[in-house]
């Protein structure tokens, strides 16, 4: 028998790993919304890569052990929280630190990164995820190192004697099923398959155990860069002039907002309804979304700016880091005209999902602005990247803690001399997160809001029992618990005939 290589028995081990979490993804994250599933799933994929890293000595980064810890942390809030929209940042979450650890298991240390790293390691951990499976059985995987070895002879045997003997199954089944009726029934009750529902299995079990062996094929078997990662071979660069002409212009323009800010947002009411016919809330209720948009575009722009001057004598760079500090002054000054506006808004009509997670959005900048001056426009742009994904995940914890969907039940209900009473129905559209606090606010509620919560209680409490013990988390178990001993109490809230 000839000898098999290390690299073919690492492959041969990935095979191994993706079917097995094929298998896994398939049986548990088909029950959706996802829970205890996810993570176990998420387990799955961490332990299979220690494993793998351990049983062949692989030579990974300092931060590998730290990122499979973070891999769990992040997959552990789908059993925490019932929010739907929590659980779409999670998943984005888990795919970046997935992608940062493909790096980290390649040897490849953090510290010191560029964010365009971190983008290049996504897009290589996806391409690998997808397409890595092919180049993993057809070329990483040396068969013919096989095809002495005894179980794989005695497999290949197996397999030729049931395919000579599946025709004649098919014809001495098909004479004895015509002979007796009782035989014809078991034969029948043994093939009757649902062929759209194995269809879906095997569509499933293909997609979750191809990405998982990709993604170990990628981070495992592929080569780390020949040479550390620097700030990249091009050299491309723009002069002081263009970049410090096109920052002049952004921020005269930033400065002309600002000040028209001060004179309208903080000038009151009847300043507003006199210039636009608006109301005060009606005038910020237009504006938020935007300036938020706008601070999220200024970081990109000066990162970039930052990138064209970085070959540039230090006079010169010291001109675009002052012009890039009034820049960010002004931003403050914007972003803070933005959360008035949000305020403002709030007061007048409520808490929503988009305005709690724009909100936390801008929050973010906040911080990562102040990350950016701190560092990059310091000269220490190689702390920036990891700086920030830090901090992202730091304010997706802060959310979880937060309770989004409970935080907009709590302040709609508070707040005074609103434009817009209660929205019962809103509120009983949230998830599990928000029941205990609408159940125990119910008798309290208006006439006119009591029955559109208590049907929307009750629709919950349908969707609830439909779940088992794979989507189980302990937001569900709880308004589950709390809703079938107030189910009596829920039905016997009266209702107008038209649902008003």
């Amino acid at each position: 028998m000839s000898a098999v290589s290390v690299r073919t028995r690492l492959g041969l081990e990935i095979v191994g790993a993706g079917l097995a979490l094929g298998v896994a993804g398939d049986a548990l994250l088909r029950a959706v919304p996802w829970g205890l599933n996810a993570l176990l799933c998420t387990a799955g994929l961490v332990g299979a890569t220690g494993w793998l890293v351990r049983r062949h000595r692989v030579a990974v980064g300092v931060e590998t052990p730290w990122l499979g810890a973070a891999a769990l942390l992040v997959a552990s809030n789908f059993v925490a929280r019932d929010s739907r929209t929590l659980h779409a940042f999670d998943t984005i979450g888990l795919t970046i630190v997935l992608a940062v650890a493909f790096l980290t298991v390649q040897g490849v240390a953090l510290r010191g990164l560029q964010a365009w790293h971190y983008m290049r390691a996504g897009l290589d951990a996806a391409a690998s995820a997808w397409f890595g499976v092919f180049p993993l059985i057809g070329r990483d995987v040396n068969w013919s190192e096989l095809s002495d070895g005894g179980r794989l002879r005695q497999a290949r045997a197996v397999a030729l004697g049931g395919a000579l003997a599946f025709p004649l199954l098919i014809v001495f089944g098909g004479l004895f099923s015509s002979a007796d009726a009782v035989f014809h029934g078991v034969v029948t009750d043994l093939f009757a398959i649902d062929f759209g529902v194995l269809f879906s299995h095997i569509v499933l079990f293909g997609i979750f155990g191809a990405l998982a062996a990709g993604y170990l094929r990628g981070a495992l078997l592929r080569p780390a860069p020949a040479r550390p990662l620097a700030d990249g071979d091009s050299k491309l660069s723009l002069g002081i002039i263009p970049v410090a002409t096109a920052l002049g212009l952004v921020d005269l323009l930033f400065l002309m907002f600002v000040a028209i800010q001060l004179r309208y947002l903080f000038g009151g009411a009847q300043l507003i309804a006199t210039a636009t016919g608006l109301t005060y809330a009606e005038y910020a209720r237009r504006g938020f979304f935007e300036l938020t948009t706008v601070s999220g575009l200024v970081l990109p722009l000066l990162a970039g700016a930052d990138w064209l001057v970085r070959n540039e004598p230090r006079e010169h760079q010291r001109t675009f880091r002052q012009l890039a500090v009034v820049l960010l002054l002004l931003l403050a000054l914007v972003m803070a005209s933005a959360l008035a506006r949000m305020r403002l808004y709030v007061n007048a009509f409520g808490l929503s999902e988009d305005r709690v997670y724009a909100t936390a959005f801008m929050l973010y900048l906040a911080g990562v602005f102040a990350w950016f001056a701190w560092t990059t426009l310091r000269g220490q742009r190689r702390r920036f990247a990891l700086g920030a994904l830090v901090q992202g995940f730091a304010m997706l914890g802060a959310l979880h803690l937060a309770n989004p969907d409970a935080l907009i039940v709590r302040t709609n209900l508070a707040r005074p001399g609103s434009e817009r009473p209660f929205d019962g129905w809103y509120a009983a559209s949230l998830s599990a997160d928000a029941v205990p606090l609408l159940a125990a606010s119910l008798p309290g509620l208006d006439a006119r809001a009591q029955c559109p919560v208590a049907s929307g209680l009750l629709a919950q409490r349908d969707r609830l029992e439909r779940g088992d013990w794979r989507n189980w988390n302990f937001a569900r178990a709880r308004a589950r618990r709390l809703l079938n001993e107030q189910q009596d109490r829920l039905r016997a809230i009266p209702c107008p005939a038209n649902g008003s």
